[in-house]
Protein backbone atom coordinates (compact mmCIF):
# COMPACT_ATOMS: atom_id res chain seq x y z
CA UNK A 1 0.00 0.00 0.00
CA UNK A 2 2.72 2.29 1.09
CA UNK A 3 1.82 6.15 1.06
CA UNK A 4 -0.99 5.24 -1.70
CA UNK A 5 -2.89 4.49 1.76
CA UNK A 6 -2.66 8.19 2.68
CA UNK A 7 -3.77 9.72 -0.50
CA UNK A 8 -7.86 9.62 0.21
CA UNK A 9 -6.99 11.82 3.28
CA UNK A 10 -5.16 14.46 1.26
CA UNK A 11 -7.25 14.79 -2.18
CA UNK A 12 -9.68 17.04 -0.01
CA UNK A 13 -7.64 19.20 -0.53
CA UNK A 14 -9.23 19.89 -3.75
CA UNK A 15 -12.44 20.57 -2.35
CA UNK A 16 -11.78 24.77 -2.21
CA UNK A 17 -11.14 25.86 -5.94
CA UNK A 18 -13.25 23.07 -7.26
CA UNK A 19 -16.18 24.51 -4.95
CA UNK A 20 -15.59 28.23 -6.08
CA UNK A 21 -15.38 27.47 -9.83
CA UNK A 22 -18.53 25.01 -9.57
CA UNK A 23 -20.69 27.54 -7.75
CA UNK A 24 -19.82 30.98 -9.97
CA UNK A 25 -19.77 28.58 -13.65
CA UNK A 26 -21.79 26.30 -13.80
CA UNK A 27 -25.45 25.85 -13.62
CA UNK A 28 -26.96 25.20 -9.89
CA UNK A 29 -28.41 21.64 -10.71
CA UNK A 30 -24.99 20.30 -12.18
CA UNK A 31 -23.03 21.99 -9.38
CA UNK A 32 -25.01 20.51 -6.71
CA UNK A 33 -24.53 17.14 -8.13
CA UNK A 34 -21.47 17.05 -9.44
CA UNK A 35 -20.18 18.35 -6.04
CA UNK A 36 -22.38 16.08 -3.94
CA UNK A 37 -21.27 13.32 -5.29
CA UNK A 38 -17.69 14.73 -5.03
CA UNK A 39 -18.04 15.22 -1.71
CA UNK A 40 -20.03 12.09 -0.78
CA UNK A 41 -17.01 9.70 -2.83
CA UNK A 42 -14.13 11.45 -1.07
CA UNK A 43 -15.92 10.74 2.45
CA UNK A 44 -16.32 7.15 1.81
CA UNK A 45 -12.88 6.71 0.72
CA UNK A 46 -11.21 8.70 3.46
CA UNK A 47 -13.45 7.27 6.12
CA UNK A 48 -12.10 3.97 4.06
CA UNK A 49 -8.21 4.83 4.58
CA UNK A 50 -8.76 5.59 8.13
CA UNK A 51 -9.93 1.75 8.46
CA UNK A 52 -7.43 0.19 6.67
CA UNK A 53 -4.59 2.25 9.20
CA UNK A 54 -6.27 1.10 12.09
CA UNK A 55 -6.46 -2.60 11.17
CA UNK A 56 -2.45 -1.83 9.66
CA UNK A 57 -1.64 0.39 13.00
CA UNK A 58 -3.15 -1.37 15.24
CA UNK A 59 -2.02 -4.85 14.47
CA UNK A 60 1.62 -4.47 15.93
CA UNK A 61 0.22 -3.16 19.30
CA UNK A 62 -0.75 -5.16 22.60
CA UNK A 63 -3.70 -6.56 22.97
CA UNK A 64 -4.90 -6.46 19.21
CA UNK A 65 -7.85 -7.80 18.02
CA UNK A 66 -6.67 -9.94 15.47
CA UNK A 67 -6.04 -13.96 16.17
CA UNK A 68 -2.40 -14.74 17.14
CA UNK A 69 -1.13 -15.55 13.74
CA UNK A 70 -1.57 -12.11 12.68
CA UNK A 71 1.48 -11.87 15.59
CA UNK A 72 3.90 -13.57 12.67
CA UNK A 73 3.31 -11.07 10.38
CA UNK A 74 3.86 -8.55 12.46
CA UNK A 75 7.60 -10.06 12.85
CA UNK A 76 8.11 -10.94 9.14
CA UNK A 77 10.73 -8.73 7.75
CA UNK A 78 9.21 -6.26 4.59
CA UNK A 79 8.42 -2.91 3.96
CA UNK A 80 5.70 -1.42 6.10
CA UNK A 81 2.04 -1.62 4.41
CA UNK A 82 2.29 2.41 5.17
CA UNK A 83 3.94 4.97 6.57
CA UNK A 84 4.97 5.14 10.62
CA UNK A 85 2.06 2.74 10.80
CA UNK A 86 2.22 2.64 13.97
CA UNK A 87 1.86 6.12 14.94
CA UNK A 88 -0.89 6.27 12.10
CA UNK A 89 -2.31 3.60 13.68
CA UNK A 90 -3.11 4.89 16.92
CA UNK A 91 -4.24 8.22 15.16
CA UNK A 92 -6.54 6.69 12.97
CA UNK A 93 -8.58 5.12 15.57
CA UNK A 94 -9.36 8.10 17.49
CA UNK A 95 -9.93 9.62 13.91
CA UNK A 96 -12.80 7.31 13.49
CA UNK A 97 -13.96 6.99 17.04
CA UNK A 98 -14.71 10.65 16.10
CA UNK A 99 -16.12 10.50 12.65
CA UNK A 100 -18.31 8.49 14.15
CA UNK A 101 -19.19 10.31 17.32
CA UNK A 102 -19.39 13.12 14.67
CA UNK A 103 -22.19 11.12 12.38
CA UNK A 104 -24.36 10.14 15.51
CA UNK A 105 -24.42 13.44 16.71
CA UNK A 106 -25.95 14.59 13.29
CA UNK A 107 -28.15 12.03 12.89
CA UNK A 108 -29.46 12.21 16.52
CA UNK A 109 -29.54 16.41 15.57
CA UNK A 110 -31.53 16.01 12.17
CA UNK A 111 -33.98 13.65 13.69
CA UNK A 112 -34.69 15.93 16.50
CA UNK A 113 -35.46 18.90 14.48
CA UNK A 114 -37.57 17.10 11.70
CA UNK A 115 -39.38 15.58 14.94
CA UNK A 116 -40.06 19.17 16.57
CA UNK A 117 -41.04 21.01 13.06
CA UNK A 118 -43.31 17.93 12.18
CA UNK A 119 -44.66 18.36 15.98
CA UNK A 120 -45.07 22.29 15.04
CA UNK A 121 -47.41 21.82 12.38
CA UNK A 122 -50.02 19.42 14.49
CA UNK A 123 -53.61 20.88 14.10
CA UNK A 124 -52.30 22.86 11.10
CA UNK A 125 -55.23 21.84 8.28
CA UNK A 126 -53.61 19.76 5.93
CA UNK A 127 -52.35 20.72 2.26
CA UNK A 128 -48.95 21.49 0.95
CA UNK A 129 -48.88 24.80 2.42
CA UNK A 130 -48.46 24.92 6.23
CA UNK A 131 -49.04 28.66 7.51
CA UNK A 132 -47.79 29.14 11.38
CA UNK A 133 -48.75 32.30 13.14
CA UNK A 134 -45.47 33.50 14.20
CA UNK A 135 -44.08 36.75 14.76
CA UNK A 136 -40.54 35.71 13.79
CA UNK A 137 -40.47 35.53 9.89
CA UNK A 138 -39.10 32.04 8.20
CA UNK A 139 -40.15 29.41 5.25
CA UNK A 140 -38.67 26.23 4.61
CA UNK A 141 -39.37 22.89 3.11
CA UNK A 142 -40.22 19.89 5.58
CA UNK A 143 -39.92 16.41 3.22
CA UNK A 144 -42.39 14.08 4.43
CA UNK A 145 -42.51 9.84 2.96
CA UNK A 146 -46.29 10.75 1.07
CA UNK A 147 -47.23 13.47 -1.63
CA UNK A 148 -49.35 16.31 -0.44
CA UNK A 149 -52.07 17.82 -2.42
CA UNK A 150 -51.71 21.33 -2.83
CA UNK A 151 -55.26 22.65 -1.23
CA UNK A 152 -55.81 25.79 -2.57
CA UNK A 153 -53.22 27.37 -0.10
CA UNK A 154 -51.34 28.84 -3.50
CA UNK A 155 -54.09 30.36 -4.88
CA UNK A 156 -55.26 32.18 -2.23
CA UNK A 157 -51.81 33.57 -0.98
CA UNK A 158 -50.87 34.30 -4.33
CA UNK A 159 -54.07 36.44 -5.12
CA UNK A 160 -54.27 34.82 -8.43
CA UNK A 161 -57.07 32.13 -9.09
CA UNK A 162 -55.38 29.23 -10.16
CA UNK A 163 -51.84 27.63 -9.98
CA UNK A 164 -51.10 28.04 -13.71
CA UNK A 165 -50.12 25.47 -15.95
CA UNK A 166 -46.69 25.76 -14.99
CA UNK A 167 -46.54 25.04 -11.74
CA UNK A 168 -47.12 21.60 -10.66
CA UNK A 169 -50.16 20.53 -7.69
CA UNK A 170 -48.08 18.30 -6.47
CA UNK A 171 -44.43 17.26 -5.44
CA UNK A 172 -42.83 14.14 -4.43
CA UNK A 173 -44.07 14.68 -0.84
CA UNK A 174 -43.50 17.47 2.12
CA UNK A 175 -44.75 20.78 2.88
CA UNK A 176 -44.26 24.25 2.59
CA UNK A 177 -43.64 25.70 6.25
CA UNK A 178 -44.47 29.52 6.33
CA UNK A 179 -45.14 32.37 8.73
CA UNK A 180 -47.72 34.57 8.95
CA UNK A 181 -44.74 37.42 9.28
CA UNK A 182 -42.99 36.19 6.27
CA UNK A 183 -45.84 36.53 4.14
CA UNK A 184 -46.60 40.01 5.77
CA UNK A 185 -43.62 41.16 4.18
CA UNK A 186 -44.41 40.14 0.80
CA UNK A 187 -46.90 41.30 -2.13
CA UNK A 188 -48.72 38.63 -3.69
CA UNK A 189 -46.54 38.24 -6.32
CA UNK A 190 -43.16 37.50 -4.41
CA UNK A 191 -45.59 34.88 -2.16
CA UNK A 192 -45.85 33.16 -5.98
CA UNK A 193 -41.73 33.00 -5.66
CA UNK A 194 -41.35 31.98 -2.63
CA UNK A 195 -44.01 28.91 -2.99
CA UNK A 196 -42.45 27.74 -6.05
CA UNK A 197 -39.18 28.44 -4.60
CA UNK A 198 -39.84 25.66 -1.68
CA UNK A 199 -41.75 23.63 -4.24
CA UNK A 200 -38.38 23.50 -6.24
CA UNK A 201 -36.97 22.20 -3.06
CA UNK A 202 -39.05 19.67 -1.91
CA UNK A 203 -39.04 18.70 -6.24
CA UNK A 204 -35.20 18.27 -6.69
CA UNK A 205 -34.72 16.49 -3.24
CA UNK A 206 -32.34 19.37 -2.07
CA UNK A 207 -32.54 17.68 1.85
CA UNK A 208 -30.84 14.57 0.60
CA UNK A 209 -27.76 16.84 -0.78
CA UNK A 210 -27.43 18.82 2.00
CA UNK A 211 -27.46 15.81 4.30
CA UNK A 212 -24.99 14.16 2.24
CA UNK A 213 -22.45 17.16 2.42
CA UNK A 214 -23.05 17.79 6.23
CA UNK A 215 -21.99 14.26 6.77
CA UNK A 216 -19.37 14.67 4.10
CA UNK A 217 -17.61 17.39 5.92
CA UNK A 218 -17.35 15.66 9.63
CA UNK A 219 -16.00 12.81 7.55
CA UNK A 220 -13.38 15.43 6.59
CA UNK A 221 -12.90 18.48 7.24
CA UNK A 222 -11.29 19.72 4.35
CA UNK A 223 -14.70 18.99 2.47
CA UNK A 224 -16.17 21.82 4.84
CA UNK A 225 -15.95 24.18 1.27
CA UNK A 226 -18.28 21.74 -0.96
CA UNK A 227 -20.53 21.78 2.39
CA UNK A 228 -20.98 25.51 1.81
CA UNK A 229 -21.13 24.97 -1.91
CA UNK A 230 -23.87 23.22 -2.15
CA UNK A 231 -25.97 25.14 0.55
CA UNK A 232 -25.52 27.77 -1.92
CA UNK A 233 -26.17 26.07 -5.36
CA UNK A 234 -28.99 24.07 -3.93
CA UNK A 235 -31.03 28.01 -3.40
CA UNK A 236 -29.80 29.34 -6.40
CA UNK A 237 -31.24 25.79 -8.21
CA UNK A 238 -34.34 26.65 -6.57
CA UNK A 239 -34.32 30.17 -7.50
CA UNK A 240 -34.15 29.36 -10.78
CA UNK A 241 -37.09 27.48 -10.73
CA UNK A 242 -38.72 29.76 -9.16
CA UNK A 243 -37.56 32.12 -12.06
CA UNK A 244 -39.02 29.38 -14.75
CA UNK A 245 -42.17 29.11 -13.07
CA UNK A 246 -43.01 32.47 -12.31
CA UNK A 247 -41.27 33.87 -15.54
CA UNK A 248 -40.72 36.84 -13.61
CA UNK A 249 -36.93 36.85 -12.71
CA UNK A 250 -36.90 40.09 -11.14
CA UNK A 251 -39.84 39.32 -8.41
CA UNK A 252 -38.15 36.33 -6.99
CA UNK A 253 -35.25 38.41 -6.64
CA UNK A 254 -36.87 41.04 -5.19
CA UNK A 255 -38.68 39.01 -2.97
CA UNK A 256 -35.75 37.01 -1.35
CA UNK A 257 -33.92 40.57 -0.70
CA UNK A 258 -37.27 41.95 1.50
CA UNK A 259 -37.22 37.83 3.35
CA UNK A 260 -33.28 38.16 3.73
CA UNK A 261 -33.77 41.35 5.77
CA UNK A 262 -36.51 39.81 8.44
CA UNK A 263 -35.72 35.76 7.71
CA UNK A 264 -34.26 33.87 10.70
CA UNK A 265 -33.00 31.19 8.70
CA UNK A 266 -34.09 27.58 9.18
CA UNK A 267 -34.18 24.67 12.17
CA UNK A 268 -31.55 22.93 10.87
CA UNK A 269 -28.96 23.58 7.51
CA UNK A 270 -30.40 20.54 6.01
CA UNK A 271 -34.13 21.46 5.70
CA UNK A 272 -33.83 24.26 2.82
CA UNK A 273 -34.83 27.72 3.22
CA UNK A 274 -36.17 30.81 1.50
CA UNK A 275 -33.64 33.40 2.30
CA UNK A 276 -30.94 31.34 4.05
CA UNK A 277 -28.24 29.76 4.05
CA UNK A 278 -25.95 31.20 1.20
CA UNK A 279 -24.79 34.68 -0.41
CA UNK A 280 -28.19 36.61 -0.69
CA UNK A 281 -26.28 39.42 -2.76
CA UNK A 282 -25.42 37.15 -4.74
CA UNK A 283 -28.40 35.49 -5.38
CA UNK A 284 -29.88 38.39 -5.82
CA UNK A 285 -27.25 39.80 -8.80
CA UNK A 286 -27.55 36.05 -10.25
CA UNK A 287 -31.04 36.52 -10.70
CA UNK A 288 -30.76 39.94 -12.19
CA UNK A 289 -28.96 38.39 -15.21
CA UNK A 290 -30.24 35.83 -17.55
CA UNK A 291 -30.94 32.68 -17.06
CA UNK A 292 -27.72 30.52 -17.09
CA UNK A 293 -26.92 27.64 -19.30
CA UNK A 294 -28.13 24.34 -18.54
CA UNK A 295 -25.33 22.55 -20.41
CA UNK A 296 -24.42 18.82 -18.77
CA UNK A 297 -20.85 19.12 -18.27
CA UNK A 298 -18.61 22.01 -19.24
CA UNK A 299 -15.52 22.00 -21.92
CA UNK A 300 -12.31 20.81 -20.87
CA UNK A 301 -10.61 24.03 -22.59
CA UNK A 302 -12.52 26.31 -20.23
CA UNK A 303 -11.20 26.88 -16.47
CA UNK A 304 -14.55 25.35 -15.13
CA UNK A 305 -14.16 22.72 -17.44
CA UNK A 306 -10.65 21.72 -16.63
CA UNK A 307 -11.73 21.67 -12.41
CA UNK A 308 -14.26 19.36 -13.11
CA UNK A 309 -12.69 16.70 -15.02
CA UNK A 310 -10.15 17.24 -12.73
CA UNK A 311 -12.58 16.72 -9.93
CA UNK A 312 -13.77 13.36 -11.33
CA UNK A 313 -9.82 12.08 -12.11
CA UNK A 314 -8.79 12.83 -8.73
CA UNK A 315 -11.91 11.44 -7.25
CA UNK A 316 -11.47 8.46 -9.33
CA UNK A 317 -7.81 8.35 -7.97
CA UNK A 318 -9.23 8.11 -4.54
CA UNK A 319 -11.74 5.34 -5.31
CA UNK A 320 -8.88 3.58 -6.98
CA UNK A 321 -6.32 4.04 -3.90
CA UNK A 322 -8.69 2.51 -1.70
CA UNK A 323 -9.57 0.12 -3.48
CA UNK A 324 -6.33 -1.25 -4.21
CA UNK A 325 -5.36 -0.59 -0.11
CA UNK A 326 -8.30 -2.56 0.66
CA UNK A 327 -7.50 -5.55 -1.76
CA UNK A 328 -3.78 -5.32 -0.70
CA UNK A 329 -4.33 -5.66 3.14
CA UNK A 330 -7.13 -8.49 2.57
CA UNK A 331 -4.24 -10.72 0.66
CA UNK A 332 -1.75 -9.61 2.63
CA UNK A 333 -3.80 -11.36 5.92
CA UNK A 334 -5.12 -13.90 3.66
CA UNK A 335 -1.82 -14.66 3.24
CA UNK A 336 -0.28 -14.02 6.75
CA UNK A 337 -2.88 -17.00 8.15
CA UNK A 338 -6.49 -18.37 8.08
CA UNK A 339 -8.53 -15.34 6.59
Amino acid sequence: MGVFVLLPLLLPLTALPVARLAERHLHPRVATRLLSALAAVLALCSTVCLGLLVVVGTVQLPGHPLPDWADAWTEEEGPPTAPYEETAGKGAVVALLAVAVSWSTAARRHRRVRRRAADALAGVPGGELAVLTDEAAYAYALPAARPRSSGGWFARLSGRPSVGPHVPTEVSGGRIVVSTAMLACLDAGERAALVAHERAHLAGHHHRYLLAVRFAARANPLLMPLRSAVAYTTERWADEEAARVTGERRVVARAIGKAALVSRGTPTPTLAGFAAPGPVPRRVAALLEPEPSAVSWPSVFTAVGLAAWAAAAGTLGSALSSANATVTLFLVLRTAGPF
